[in-house]
């Protein structure tokens, strides 16, 4: 089979177009990214908000706090919570963080034995929510012990509206 030179022309030509497109890309990429992160305070005040709801409806639970990256920054565990409600509540702060959504939203929506909800650490079960301001995420926090994942919300909620007016009014562009 013989090529011609018109077609090696045209390949190299697209090829150096290409090459040339990719430079111009990464001309536009900035060297460094900033992220934002919650401070250790605000993590922290977030878990102790959401054990103290918690112990409003009489309930002891654990509460872990996620950085953005799904990297715990803050586990309580209230005196009677069960050791089992530390995996737990890490599980359904990590997916909160990951799907930006409270983790009640996620309830029965993956069904296929294969589906994302068997990836580890992923727990679409009630007690999860995101920990965003300005549109950004910043993580999740998790609550595990109540009788029911709603109360594990409603603490895990309380816990964020603690720090919401801080977070609101924070630089986070």
């Amino acid at each position: 089979m013989r090529i011609s030179l018109a077609v090696v022309f045209l390949v190299l030509t697209l090829s150096m177009l290409t090459a040339a497109q990719a430079q111009a890309a990464d001309a536009e990429q900035p060297v460094v990214v900033n992220i934002k992160r919650l401070s250790l305070e605000s993590a922290l005040a977030i878990a102790q908000a959401a054990i103290d709801e918690c112990r409003k409806a009489g309930v002891q639970v654990a509460v872990t706090v996620v950085d953005r990256g799904g990297h715990s920054q803050v586990v309580l565990r209230d005196v009677l919570a069960m050791d089992l409600t530390l995996p737990i509540s890490y599980q359904k702060a990590y997916t909160a963080m990951s799907f930006n959504t409270p983790t009640s939203a996620l309830q029965g929506r993956f069904k296929s034995p294969v589906s994302i909800a068997k990836v580890d650490n992923v727990l679409p079960s009630a007690g999860g929510v995101p920990v965003q301001a300005g549109g950004t995420i910043l993580g999740g926090v998790g609550v595990s012990g109540a009788p029911s994942g709603k109360t594990d919300e409603q603490c895990a909620r309380a816990g964020v509206e603690a720090v919401a007016a801080d977070l609101e009014m924070a630089d986070i562009d």
